[in-house]
């Protein structure tokens, strides 16, 4: 697909400027004129820096996925064919990367490709679980029904995401505010103030001159702090790329004080969650699973699936490896088990997903009472500190005037 930019006048002799996406120019001619344009000049744009700068600034988001799978869904349950409706919906989408992709998608089913085929060749937009569903509602032929469960599932999961980073933006604020603050005032007003108190012969508390010899040092040695500030994050971002930095990394976000528990049920919502739908979708155990492997982006949880795929492949029980790890509820393990015995699996996976995703909410919303008596003690020290390398000597200056 490639991308155009176009002059062209509407219906009422107005000027239009804008891009068009299509297969070659005379289909970008022919897509504007159906819509009552009459093209005056028409570039080809995909190759140009601006093009490309613009397609930095447009990542594709949960929220353009959840649009487009409704979209999509009332058309095809309206009985509009899917190329047809993937044509119609690129038309209406603002955002140009995701547009590019659609265009993309749209002309491989219109030449023969199945959706879900057509959807696998961009991995980056669409997951191995977007994908599996989509090819388990051609082959139940609810297809319509399959996108409006997929839009309402990414829609869950992008609320529980930023219901989880909101919840953290309180304690963050205070924090930085509080660094900032101390960092004014430690290299900016103290030796200020030090200079004065020094001219008038006074003595430094202790504090202030442990204070300021640290500022000293740090001024010191500035470039070897900043030097080893760098290899530090270089190091840090090759190591947790390695699988051993990622285990290392995983385990200890789960194992954080409240922050922790609260991750652990997020991960235990999306993997009950997307179980639960895929087996619904008829997808089998083993494939369901080494898709929600995936899904869960936590490397001990990954393992966890992982040894319980094998667990299955020879014949035992899907809540076998569950029962034993110290990082899954004894609950999941118990009513999974009710839901193999009864062949309800995916409805128990799906009433577990509720339950969890209730009470990652009632914990988020309690996450500010938690953390304030924390964020009180952090603010004490660093207000003790400053009263006492800072406000002191304004004492002794005072005296001695």
């Amino acid at each position: 697909m490639a991308i155009f930019n176009y002059k062209a006048k509407n219906r009422l002799g107005k000027i239009k400027r804008g891009r068009a996406i299509a297969v070659n120019e005379a289909v970008a001619i022919k897509n504007l004129s159906r819509k009552g344009l009459e093209v005056s000049s028409i570039k080809d744009a995909s190759k140009s820096i601006d093009h490309k700068f613009v397609f930095l600034l447009n990542p594709i988001k949960s929220r353009d996925l959840v649009i487009f799978s409704r979209q999509f869904s009332i058309m095809v349950s309206a009985g509009v064919p899917v190329a047809e409706a993937l044509i119609t919906i690129v038309d209406q989408t603002e955002n140009l990367k995701f547009r590019d992709i659609l265009s993309k998608v749209a002309y491989d089913v219109d030449n023969g490709d199945l959706l879900s085929s057509a959807l696998k060749k961009h991995p980056r937009t669409f997951s191995d679980f977007y994908c599996n569903m989509v090819k388990a509602g051609e082959t139940s032929g609810k297809l319509d029904e399959v996108l409006n469960y997929l839009a309402e599932e990414i829609e869950k999961d992008y609320d529980l995401t930023k219901r989880f980073k909101g919840a953290l933006i309180y304690p963050l604020f205070v924090i930085f505010g509080l660094i900032a603050v101390g960092f004014i005032f430690m290299f900016f007003v103290l030796p200020e103030l030090t200079k004065i108190l020094q001219e008038t012969g006074g003595t430094l508390p202790l504090a202030t001159r442990i204070v300021i010899g640290s500022i000293g040092f740090f001024k010191s040695y500035f470039i070897a702090f900043l030097f080893i500030l760098v290899v530090a994050i270089v190091f840090s971002r090759v190591f947790f790329k390695t699988s051993l930095g990622k285990k290392a990394r995983d385990i200890f976000l789960l194992k954080l004080p409240v922050i922790g528990k609260i991750l652990q049920l997020v991960y235990l919502v999306r993997f009950s969650r997307s179980l639960g739908i895929l087996l619904k979708g008829g997808i089998p155990i083993t494939k369901s699973l080494d898709i929600v492997r995936d899904i869960v982006k936590n490397t001990v949880y990954k393992d966890i699936i992982k040894k319980t795929i094998e667990e299955v492949e020879e014949g035992g029980s899907i809540v076998g490896v569950l029962e034993s790890s110290e990082y899954v509820p004894k609950m999941i393990p118990q009513m999974m088990a009710v839901g193999e015995d009864t062949g309800r699996l995916d409805e128990v996976l799906d009433e577990v997903a509720k339950f969890y995703d209730k009470d990652v909410s009632n914990k988020l919303g309690n996450l500010n009472v938690i953390l304030e008596p924390i964020i009180m003690v952090i603010m004490g020290i660093g207000v003790g500190i400053m009263v006492a390398a800072i406000i002191l000597p304004m004492y002794n200056l005072a005296g001695q005037l």
